[in-house]
């Protein structure tokens, strides 16, 4: 399948990460275009794109944007969610090394519609590479007259900061990262008040991922309903899909919203199909927070609606396949390790439900579980939060609900897999390759 790119269309033309490159294929000119219309002409064109966010919720951006009070004597905000964490997950960091300028005019698109005059981008303290590619290219911009006391010649100043964080998957949260850009620890904050009204500095605040504003240029382009066209009813555009796990060809695709799984996986332009001799387990959809799909749901479409109807989510687009040689009790333990050693601790589900799990899960897989055990860990599960529906956890933030849903997922669509652990004293798939973990874990 021939797909328009939007995200990635510069991705491996030479020095595609300067200002000069960036220009030569047509950038900024989106940014000029977006300058001659009013703020909200801007937000308009936004929503009528269908954009939806990128870092996980795909909540609708112009929706977002429109949140953020008029009246509101203080200034306003953007944040840019570079903090890209999620197992799986590796689209945005490609973005910020290969094409930074892309971010960076939609970063000046999305302040003129929002009327907020500074700008931060958070990204993931180990991203060394692309803090110095985003660093460079601001300053680029700062030399060309885009950003400074005046955008591009508009009376309309912008300041963009680059801010390293220190690893925390926590810090990922929307409102975690506010408290991190502030100097406080970071602890994601109860809402309501959402950031669109007390945010950063307890001023409106808008965050968006990188991906989401890396769209904005090549919407105003070349239109809103040119980009509307390129998606579904609901979803408009192109996404960016991380392919790894049991394939012959993992990678960063660019995708259409139509995109089946089985065309990802198997198709010659993209995953090139499994090792040989080996099929289709199951399928993480949307990063690691996913709910788990097996082999039968493969022909559903990569997008945010489609997915919803399987109960799981396209999430940060983190697409994780395990053929039939994988032990998924032990990817759900690695999985529930990690969110085990990433909660924040403020919650009292997550802090003590997520060790629970995985001391569980150990026994489990070591050959040691009971038959009650398989029970006990879903209705620990359960008290992180429940499901169906997605969503609607019992803590402040969305990492409770994310070391969970893996935990429904896995054990109602291949319970029979636990039980043969508990039945067989040993896991049927052999000692894992990476060897048993120490203490809780």
């Amino acid at each position: 399948m021939n797909v328009e790119k939007v995200i990635s269309k510069n991705w491996g033309n030479p020095d595609s990460f300067t200002l000069k490159a960036y220009q030569k294929s047509g950038g900024y000119q989106g940014l000029k275009k977006a300058l001659e219309l009013a703020p909200a002409d801007v937000l308009a064109e936004v929503k009528k794109s269908n954009l939806r966010g990128r870092g996980g919720a795909g909540f609708p951006t112009g929706l977002k944007w429109s949140f953020v009070p008029k009246d509101n004597p203080k200034p306003k905000y953007l944040a840019i969610n570079a903090d890209e964490s999620e197992p799986g997950t590796f689209k945005d960091r490609y973005i910020m090394e290969d094409d930074p300028h892309m971010m960076l005019e939609g970063i000046a698109i999305a302040c003129w519609a929002l009327g907020a005059h500074q700008c931060y981008v958070y990204i993931r303290g180990e991203f060394k590479h692309g803090a110095e590619r985003v660093n460079a290219a601001i300053a680029e911009a700062y030399a060309a007259g885009i950003f400074g006391k005046k955008v591009m010649g508009k009376d309309f100043p912008l300041e963009v900061y680059l801010v390293r964080g220190a690893g925390a998957y926590i810090c990922g949260e929307e409102t975690a990262l506010l408290e991190s850009l502030e100097g406080k620890k970071g602890w994601p904050r109860l809402k309501p008040p959402f950031p669109a009204v007390v945010g950063l500095f307890g001023s409106p605040t808008v965050v968006n991922n990188v991906e989401t504003v890396a769209s904005l240029p090549s919407i105003f382009e070349k239109g809103a309903e040119w980009y509307a066209k390129l998606g579904t009813e609901k979803s408009g555009g192109t996404h960016l899909v991380c392919l790894s796990g049991s394939v012959n060809r993992p990678g960063v695709y660019e995708l259409s919203m139509h995109t089946t799984l089985r065309e990802l996986i198997e198709s010659d332009q993209y995953g090139q199909g499994l090792p040989a001799g080996r099929k289709v387990k199951a399928v993480i959809p949307g990063g690691s927070s996913a709910p788990v799909l097996t082999a039968d749901d493969l022909d559903t479409a990569i997008e945010f609606e489609a997915l919803k109807g399987k109960m799981t989510m396209a999430g940060s687009g983190g697409v994780i396949v395990m053929d039939d040689s994988t032990c998924l009790v032990r990817s759900l333990w690695r999985v529930a390790r990690f969110y085990a050693e990433e909660s924040c601790g403020q919650c009292t589900p997550c802090r003590e439900g997520t060790p629970w799990q995985t001391r569980l899960l150990r026994k489990i897989e070591e050959g040691r579980g009971e038959p009650g055990d398989i029970d006990i860990l879903l209705g620990v599960a359960h008290a992180i939060a429940p499901f169906p529906p997605i969503g609607l956890g019992n803590t402040i933030c969305a990492l409770g609900d994310a070391a969970a849903l893996p935990t429904h997922s896995f054990v109602h669509k291949f319970r029979e897999e636990f039980e043969a652990h508990i039945t067989e004293h040993r896991c049927p798939y052999g000692d894992s390759p990476w060897g048993h973990f120490g203490g809780w874990a």
